[in-house]
């Protein structure tokens, strides 16, 4: 093995090459005090050790779709089920005065006033967990900063311990925690210098506060991009999933004509729609998992509107 020297003057080696990884350049790490190499942590690979040469982060499961962010998928959700399910009652109940100008204009006025009021309640609900978070945020790091040792050890162990970790090692990690929340080395006071100010940002994601949030409360900060994403993905969702029970409408003079075509397309992309989201989500495995994800979305969406419809015709004959 070739020695080279870094930048602090300590002899590194680099690792030799196997068959078959010739295009893999092989990674330098310093020699340590024993003269045995030591690579860090997320640095270590047994790749090299393997006679194909294959990192095991390279090697693919049977079904290696990667999924969509949870938080995306429910409010699509949210938007589409109410888009798909309120103007199609509505359009089913104007129906009956027999003029499809009429439903359109109907639609398209609550299909606007819908999708605002969504986007709205979105926004809304993101921001009321936000400062939920940072209400608790404060509550518990003033309770970490005031608390002893011991009471620290037993809500580490308790969040810790029923997955399996010794007590010894939640007293190991207690300690580590509270080493870096604080650390002498950062001071709370800030500093003008930019280097303080990016440790100081970064300090508040580790110790135990956001520990004990995370994997106690189970909550996360939700950023202010999350909150506007989030008010427009429910918004769009309504306004899509609202246009299509209105399309027939659009070409269909008669309403009560124009009513059969849009449960019909109506129905279709309920399917599509489930069938879709059992994709991204992971629930389809297999031609029966998207089946079922299809029918049972139809179902529930069918009855909802079913439900409007029948409580618009109700309220009509009454």
């Amino acid at each position: 093995m070739a020695s080279e020297s870094n930048s602090n003057g300590a002899a590194a080696v680099s690792l030799p090459s196997r068959e078959g990884n010739m295009n893999t350049k092989p990674p330098v790490w310093p020699l340590g005090a024993s003269g045995t190499i030591t690579p860090p942590l997320p640095a270590r690979c047994d790749r090299h050790d393997r006679l194909d040469g294959v990192c095991c982060k390279d090697l693919k499961d049977e079904d290696d779709r990667t999924l969509i962010d949870p938080d995306i998928i429910r409010d699509v959700v949210i938007g589409l089920s109410d888009g798909l399910t309120v103007p199609f009652a509505l359009a089913a109940g104007l129906s009956s005065l027999g003029t499809s100008r009429l439903v359109v204009a109907g639609g398209i006025a609550e299909l606007i006033a819908g999708a605002i009021s969504m986007g709205i309640g979105g926004f809304l609900a993101s921001s009321a967990e936000r400062d939920q978070y940072h209400f608790l945020r404060r509550h518990t790091s003033a309770r970490v900063q005031r608390s002893c040792i011991g009471e620290m050890e037993r809500e580490v162990c308790g969040v810790l311990g029923p997955v399996g970790v010794d007590e010894q090692t939640c007293k190991a990690v207690t300690k580590c925690l509270r080493d870096v929340e604080f650390d002498p080395e950062v001071s709370a006071n800030g500093s003008s210098s930019d280097e303080e100010a990016q440790l100081l940002r970064w300090k508040n994601q580790v110790g135990l506060t956001p520990f004990l949030l995370k994997f106690g409360e189970g909550m996360e900060e939700i950023s202010k991009r999350r909150v506007y994403i989030s008010a427009v993905t429910i918004g769009l969702g309504y306004l899509v999933g609202g246009i299509i029970p209105l399309i027939p409408y659009f070409f269909v003079p008669e309403a009560h004509v124009a009513l059969v075509y849009s449960c019909i397309v109506t129905g279709i992309v309920l399917l599509i729609f489930g069938a879709v989201k059992a994709r991204v989500t992971g629930a389809g495995q297999g031609a029966g998992g998207y089946i079922w994800g299809a029918v049972s979305t139809l179902l529930v969406g069918g009855t909802a509107a079913a439900a409007a419809y029948a409580l618009v015709a109700w309220l009509e004959d009454s």
